[in-house]
């Protein structure tokens, strides 16, 4: 029976690719569900990856309505979500424009925390025995990443990670954070990535290599999968070893 897979910030990058890792899962492909705010690059993702197996849901999950919406939507659609992505997110610093110390740190926990945590808490109940939970952190959460407010916001997912395990595990549930560094070919950055920034950044690799989004969504697919099934409540790096330094 194919699975129904939830996956927040799902049309571009990283959460795109994810989609793409589980649709493309051969006979019996799972279903995918894609939140974000913007619904044309939604309908754009559901194109790409056929709307037999996609489905597009906006959403601002910032807003507790908003994501309670959702809930009762998969309720009455499917009855249940086997696997959820909780994926949307991203660095208010690299916005445009001046802004205060104040709506930088209130931004970036809104974008990076609200997101995940009123998604998951609506549809908890939701979420079927042996089923999957997976939060997208950051290698900022681990070493910090120059704004203090991003990395600050993704590391409060590892804490709420560990009591959710804890929490769902009794059903079978496994709950697991990934932490990816530097990935190419994301909206994250926004084209603000300068030649000299990027080979600085692939330096700190031990491996010599740029990140791209199937790297992460490998892991995610895998950490979905019944081998997965006695890992849980932990942070899992995706950075080439950049984390360690050099």
């Amino acid at each position: 029976m194919s699975r129904i897979v939830v996956i927040s910030g799902g049309g571009t990058g990283i959460g795109l690719a994810v989609a793409e890792a589980f649709a493309g899962d051969g006979a019996g492909a799972d279903k995918v569900v894609l939140i974000g705010r913007r619904k044309e690059v939604l309908d754009a993702a559901v194109a790409r990856l056929g709307p037999d197996t996609a489905l597009a849901l906006p959403a601002d999950l910032t807003d507790e309505s908003e994501a309670e919406r959702v809930r009762d939507t998969l309720a009455e659609r499917f009855g249940r979500v086997d696997v959820l992505v909780n994926n949307a997110g991203g660095n208010v610093a690299l916005g445009a424009g001046e802004q205060t110390l104040a709506g930088l740190w209130t931004g970036n926990f809104r974008a990076n925390v609200l997101t995940a945590v009123l998604l998951t808490e609506a549809l908890r109940d939701l979420i079927a025995d042996d089923g999957r939970v997976l939060l997208l952190s950051s290698i900022a959460a681990i070493r910090g990443g120059g704004s203090g407010s991003y990395g600050a916001a993704k590391a409060a997912l590892h804490p709420y990670a560990y009591d959710l395990a804890a929490e769902l595990g009794g059903r079978g549930v496994t709950v697991n954070v990934i932490a990816p560094g530097f990935i190419d070919d994301t909206e994250f950055f926004g084209g603000r990535m300068t030649d000299e920034r990027r080979a600085v950044l692939i330096g700190q690799t031990l491996n010599a290599r740029v990140g791209v989004p199937q790297d992460v969504a490998s892991l995610a697919h895998w950490l979905a999968s019944p081998g997965a099934a006695h890992i849980t409540a932990q942070i899992h790096q995706v950075n080439g070893g950049a984390e360690r330094g050099r």
